[in-house]
C-alpha cells in the first residue's frame, strides 16, 4: 500500500513537471542571448559573471535553474567535457566537439555530420536513434 501511494505520488510530481509551462524570465533569455552570441562553450560561473552585471540581485542557483529550463526546453544544449564543470552550447543542431585534454577548450568542428551513423545503429539493433552526438578528445593545435 504505502509503496503504491509512493508510487502514484512520484508518477502526478512526474506528470506535473512534464506539464509545467515555464512563464518568461529575463534572466533566461538573457542567458540564451548570451550563449547565442559566444562561440566559447561558457561554464555556469561564466555565464554568471557576465549577466551579473546586468541582474544584481542575481544568484548562482538562478543561473542553474534557468540553464536547466534551458536544456529541457532543447534550446541549449549540455556538454560533459570530463571536467568538474558542464559547459554549455546554443547550437543545438547535431555538430561535433573537439575537446582539449591540455587546456580544457572546446571546439565546434566544422565538418560533415554523419546522419547514416543513426540508420546504421537502427539496421544493426532495436535502437531507433533520433540524433547523435560525437566529441573527440586530444591536444588542440594551441597545446600541440
Amino acid at each position: 500500500m504505502i509503496i503504491d501511494d509512493l508510487k502514484n505520488n512520484k508518477n502526478r510530481v512526474y506528470n506535473k513537471m512534464n506539464k509545467h509551462k515555464y512563464k518568461r524570465s529575463r534572466q533566461r533569455e538573457r542567458i540564451l542571448n548570451l550563449l547565442r552570441n559566444t562561440d566559447t562553450h561558457p561554464t555556469a560561473s561564466w555565464i554568471y559573471d557576465e549577466i551579473k552585471k546586468d541582474f544584481t540581485n542575481l544568484s548562482m542557483g538562478t543561473v542553474y535553474r534557468n540553464i536547466n529550463i534551458l536544456v529541457d526546453q532543447n534550446l541549449i544544449q549540455k556538454i560533459e567535457a570530463g571536467s568538474s564543470f558542464d559547459r554549455f552550447d546554443a547550437n543545438v543542431s547535431t555538430h561535433y566537439h573537439f575537446i582539449c585534454r591540455e587546456c580544457g577548450s572546446i571546439d565546434d568542428l566544422q565538418m560533415d555530420v554523419f546522419e547514416d551513423l543513426n540508420t546504421e545503429l537502427s539496421k544493426l539493433t532495436n535502437y531507433q536513434a533520433e540524433r547523435h552526438r560525437l566529441d573527440f578528445y586530444g591536444r588542440c593545435p594551441s597545446c600541440n
